[in-house]
């Protein structure tokens, strides 16, 4: 139970500082391609390094960053994370998963 409750608290505490950042999906998103014109600055100062950062989009569905990764094979959308691996979420992502 400690466990799951600091993985809870760790995921606020990221929440928090992304919360902030997020701007209104309707004016930031590019209409032709679908991502972000401009990463909120708070989520480009956490996400690690090796992820792109250009193509970038907000999920409503989960309330979580993903970005466009181009592989050798394929070309496939992945959860924008942290350098320790976490994903980044907004604040309303997190608060409905601790109520939920």
């Amino acid at each position: 139970m400690l466990g799951r409750s600091t993985l809870i608290l760790v995921r606020l505490g990221c929440c928090l500082i992304v919360g902030a950042c997020s701007v209104p999906a309707s004016q930031s998103i590019d209409k032709e391609t679908g991502f972000l014109k401009e990463l909120p600055e708070g989520v480009g100062a956490i996400a690690a390094p090796y992820q792109n950062l250009q193509e970038v989009l907000l999920r409503p569905e989960d309330g979580c960053y993903w970005y466009r990764y181009v592989g050798p094979v394929e070309t496939t959308m992945l959860p924008l994370r942290t350098v320790a691996g976490r994903p980044i979420c907004t604040q309303a992502a997190v608060q409905s998963e601790v109520t939920g």
